[in-house]
């Protein structure tokens, strides 16, 4: 038996991620769909005909030779594939739904222009992870490689094509009602990624919808996969200057930044400023938890422990109940299905909603916060701006995530343990390990909390803060990075995506 190729370091906890085309070759994507057949696709299938799978992918040049070997995997097993083409993220996820099938989306998010993965999932859009059918379609897939794919099928699965952008659309705008708003201009960046397919789609006339009361500017709609302008990835803060130049230059009402794959959606208000993504799911978790409410349901809300307290403080005030999580969107969806909750967020700017299949849409949380935007009034009658809007929502100061690399984890998070919980230097702490170490000075002044995390691939430690004041947020920021980083000469602020 010949030894099996070590998978590990492409098809990941999550989904697939590598440079094409070593180690992510058209053979190793056939592969791939081979063992998402077998893994996912025709167990799950039930009913009258045929096993199917629904597959996209976004701009990179990789793409469609990746696709092509994926489905031959796929219909040398029996399956039939319906092929969407260009899409976002969210629009896979949409089209898995509206078409209760598996479903694979080709795309490395905001990974730079050699790369190109694969995010799977379940029918329904319920995700493909490690312990949902990842690890056995990673086994498979090394078999197979190995030893080449099993005898074709006695009938081979068929291949079509179908467009399913309009129907994606009207979806959304069927959740979300921007008709009646006060007319608002928005400076959209792209970011050369699939929000040039799709914003045009949902916030414009392209997919035959009626106009909205939006003025939309773009930026960088064009579809490369090189990324000529910027990364597209708006949680690089200097990824958004463009965006936030352009928002003063036209002096429009907000502006949206969505990655690669258009799965993410960033708000800068009018004034330039970035609005925090925990902010937004303050937001928008109101819009749902009340919308809930007036339903007579009893509303749950689920948050990584990553966001700002604000979110749980602000939906627990208005009668849901909030739910903390582990970072990491399988973590979310997971809790999403369990708890049938109205909505989710994460710091890192995913967005998921029960009604959008439990997935995460950056698209449907941008359309809350032009809703949101485009009918709140002063009380004396005059539109409310976005600085004043987010305002509401960002009554702390955070750190956000910086990153250190460090010669020695666990000695390093033995140094903040030791000063933190078996010292209580800094007074009563309430401390909790449901995803490295949290530790929170909350309920007593001064009022601080901070996470540090261990990366699962590299020898760093993430480290967020958030206090009442910058004062206070500075002062812990800077005595947990000391004892981190202490004896370590190199260290990295590179933010993760989550």
């Amino acid at each position: 038996m010949p030894d099996l190729p070590d998978l590990s370091g492409l098809i990941k906890a999550y989904d697939v991620r590598g440079v094409v085309p070593d180690p992510f070759s058209p053979e190793v994507a056939r592969a791939i769909g081979a063992a998402f057949a077998d893994v996912v696709v025709l167990p799950g299938a039930s009913g009258p005909g045929r096993a199917t799978a629904v597959i996209g992918n976004d701009m990179r040049p990789s793409g469609p030779d990746l696709v092509t070997a994926f489905a031959d995997g796929l219909t040398r097993r029996g399956v039939d594939v319906i092929l969407i083409g260009l899409c976002s993220t969210d629009g896979l996820y949409h089209a898995s739904g509206a078409l209760d099938l598996p479903g694979a989306m080709f795309t490395a998010s905001h990974n730079p222009a050699e790369y190109n993965g694969i995010k799977m999932c379940h029918a329904g859009a319920r995700p493909v992870g490690e312990d949902s059918g990842l690890a056995a379609v990673r086994t498979l897939a090394a078999r197979y490689l190995a030893e080449g794919l099993p005898a074709e099928v006695a009938v081979p699965g068929t291949t079509e094509n179908r467009e399913m952008l309009a129907e994606y659309a009207t979806f959304l705008r069927t959740l979300v009602d921007l008709g009646g708003i006060r007319p608002l201009k928005v400076v959209v960046d792209a970011g050369n990624g699939m929000a040039g397919l799709t914003v045009p789609a949902v916030l414009g006339t392209a997919a035959g919808l009626p106009e909205l009361p939006l003025d939309v500017v773009p930026l960088y709609f064009e579809l490369d996969g090189s990324f000529p302008n910027h990364e597209a990835n708006p949680l690089e803060p200097e990824n958004l200057r463009d965006l936030q130049a352009a928002v003063v230059e036209h002096g429009a009402d907000i502006g949206l930044a969505f990655d690669g794959d258009a799965d993410r959606c960033f708000v800068v208000d009018e004034l330039g400023a970035a609005v925090s993504p925990s902010a937004v799911t303050a937001l928008v978790g109101l819009r749902e938890v009340a919308r809930e409410l007036e339903a007579g349901r009893t509303p749950t809300v689920i948050h990584n422990l990553i966001t700002s307290r604000v979110v749980p403080d602000l939906l627990s005030g208005a009668g849901a109940t909030t739910v903390r999580t582990r970072v990491g969107h399988s973590f979310i969806k997971a809790e999403m299905a369990a708890n049938d909750a109205v909505f989710g967020g994460e710091h890192s700017a995913h967005y998921y909603f029960r009604d959008f299949f439990f997935a995460d849409t950056g698209m449907l949380a941008a359309m809350h916060v032009l809703a949101a935007l485009g009918t709140s009034t002063t009380p004396d009658g005059r539109p409310v701006t976005m600085s004043a809007l987010a305002e509401a929502y960002e009554p702390y100061v955070a750190s956000g995530e910086i990153n250190s690399r460090v010669d020695d984890v666990p000695a390093a998070r033995a140094r903040v343990v030791e000063a933190y919980v078996t010292q209580q230097g800094a007074g009563p702490v309430e401390v909790d390990e449901l995803d490295g170490l949290t530790v929170s000075h909350w309920d007593d002044h001064p009022r601080w909390w901070f996470n540090l995390r261990a990366s699962n691939t590299e020898p760093l430690l993430r480290l967020n803060v958030e206090a009442a004041d910058e004062d206070v947020m500075v002062k812990v920021r800077d005595d947990v990075l000391a004892l981190v980083r202490q004896g370590t000469m190199v260290a990295s602020t590179q933010p993760e995506e989550g």
